[in-house]
């Protein structure tokens, strides 16, 4: 079996103060993917750039200082990393991060937030654009080597109405555009939405709440954060859980980890 999680941190250092350390120490998961870590590998302690059992992959986000940057833990060494899908404008903003095992290839992915008819939002209708035939690539190349792909991580977009609580009032709003939930069509036309192929009925769950009012207490949240996988792993799903906290006071990040256990073989010998 494989157990994969991912989670936006919210701030690794901040969420070390506040549980992630124990949550780390208490996972099953052989590769835990992170996402707005907002500090460089160098500047993190030991015990969170490179903790005692895993094997790290970091991307730092060097263009915009204390932003941004995702990571990689996995108990197994990867053969490989990637840092970036190949486009200039963002090799350097700590986005995206890829590992590769024997058999499987893990992204850890942080898509930018925006915020409609800001510079922000044309940024990540770019990023999109870009990304979108990134994957195919991705898909092809480890097709090619008998590989499955998993792309974890906060893709900022909520696909359906089950997947935001105040749907209604957020059709116009960055996360929630026509544009930006036919876009997630499209990558679900290569990928699995993992979660959804175990449990297609909503509302829900949802992984992000603001810390805004009671947002949290009322379970008024977005399913924003995916794993996103090759239909080969995605049919070989067996568990998905969202690990939300017990209460408002026991969060150590606004989102919550995703984790899902497969039936696969991390060392490949499927």
């Amino acid at each position: 079996m494989l157990t994969v999680s991912t989670i936006n941190v919210n701030g690794l250092r901040a969420a070390a103060k506040k549980g992630f350390v124990e949550w780390l120490a208490a996972t099953p998961a052989d590769v835990v993917c992170l996402q707005e870590v907002r500090a460089t590998a160098d500047d993190l302690p030991d015990d969170l750039a490179a903790p005692a059992g895993w094997h790290t992959a970091h991307a730092d986000s060097t263009v915009l200082k204390g932003r941004n940057g995702v990571a990689i833990y996995a108990r197994q060494e990867p053969t490989s990393v990637r840092v970036g899908h190949g486009v200039a404008e963002f090799e350097a903003s700590g986005r995206y991060v890829e590992a590769w095992f024997p058999g499987l290839a893990v992204g850890s992915l942080y898509l930018p937030s925006g915020d409609v008819g800001t510079l922000r939002q044309e940024q990540k209708e770019r990023f999109m654009a870009t990304f979108l035939p990134y994957l195919t690539e991705l898909r092809e190349k480890a097709a090619a080597s008998g590989c499955e792909v998993v792309v974890c991580g906060d893709w900022n977009i909520a696909h359906q109405e089950i997947d935001l609580k105040a749907w209604k009032t957020n059709r116009k709003n960055s996360g929630f555009t026509p544009g930006e939930r036919a876009w997630m069509g499209q990558v679900f036309t290569e990928y699995r939405d993992v979660q959804r192929t175990l449990e297609p009925e909503g509302p829900g769950p949802y992984t992000w709440w603001s810390y805004r009012g009671k947002a949290f207490d009322n379970d008024s949240g977005w399913r924003i954060d995916y794993q996103v996988a090759t239909p080969g792993l995605a049919v070989r799903a067996r568990t998905a859980v969202v690990e939300r906290a017990p209460s408002y006071a026991e969060r150590w990040s606004d989102h919550a980890p995703v984790t899902i256990t497969y039936d696969w073989p991390m060392a490949g010998d499927q």
